[in-house]
């Protein structure tokens, strides 16, 4: 054979051999993961671990399950997607991809009293914006991301993000960048919250126990590789 045509196969085989590999690395933990901590959230087939709120399976409509991922479907009429089991101190990664001009965003901190309002990493184009309280990775309306920190991929690309609690503290990731961290039940945060239409919020701010929450925001959104790690109390 040519030794440029063989070089050439060579490189399409390689290519190829990449792409499968990176296929069945989707939803899956490596062994270096696992003795982490690490656990699956989303198996990339069904919706086993999740359930819609105050339902006891997944919302009929607005959510289905394409290419490995969990995609909340534009103007579906759907509800929000919530984890069976409850948190305290934790690690959750996920990768996302969303259309420009989207929004959405993932909640922690849900209790039943308070419904779906908690803590929230904002998922959001940007250009969409006034206040920068409200940018992609803010804890929404009450902790704006450090700008110089963010490293977005394109719109429609995955990008990937972590929301790390410990004790009171809290920390927001994007792309393997640390761009807020804050305290719960801190002055900063609670003054911040009396800004807010989150003011009357019972106990907002604080560091309470709940599920994980993927919200239904009527744009576009997919999930892929979601996973949780249990911490120690500081």
């Amino acid at each position: 054979m040519n030794p440029i045509r063989q070089l050439a196969t060579l490189i399409v085989l390689l290519s190829l051999a990449a792409g499968v590999h990176a296929a069945a690395a989707t939803n899956t933990l490596t062994a270096a993961e696992k003795a982490a901590g690490w656990r699956l959230l989303f198996d990339g087939r069904t919706f086993t671990g999740w359930r819609g709120l105050k339902l006891a399976g997944p919302p009929a409509q607005g959510w289905i399950i394409r290419d490995g991922a969990l995609t909340c479907i534009a103007d579906g009429n759907g509800g929000n997607l919530i984890t069976e089991e409850t948190f305290d101190n934790f690690e959750f990664s996920w990768e996302w991809s969303m259309p420009p001009k989207s929004n959405n965003g993932v909640k922690y901190f849900i209790i039943k009293e308070r419904g779906a309002i908690g803590h929230e990493y904002q998922l959001v184009d940007d250009s969409l914006v006034k206040e920068p309280e409200s940018a992609l990775a803010s804890f929404y309306l009450v902790v704006a991301p450090n700008p110089a920190k963010k490293k977005i991929r394109p719109w429609g690309e995955w990008n990937h993000s972590r929301i790390v609690v410990q004790g009171n503290h809290v920390e927001h990731w994007l792309n393997s960048a640390k761009v807020l961290e804050y305290e719960c039940g801190s002055a900063a945060v609670l003054e911040q919250v009396a800004r807010t239409k989150f003011k009357k919020t019972p106990n907002f701010g604080y560091k309470v126990r709940g599920p994980l929450l993927l919200t239904y925001h009527k744009d576009e959104a997919s999930f892929r590789n979601l996973k949780v790690r249990r911490l120690p109390a500081q």
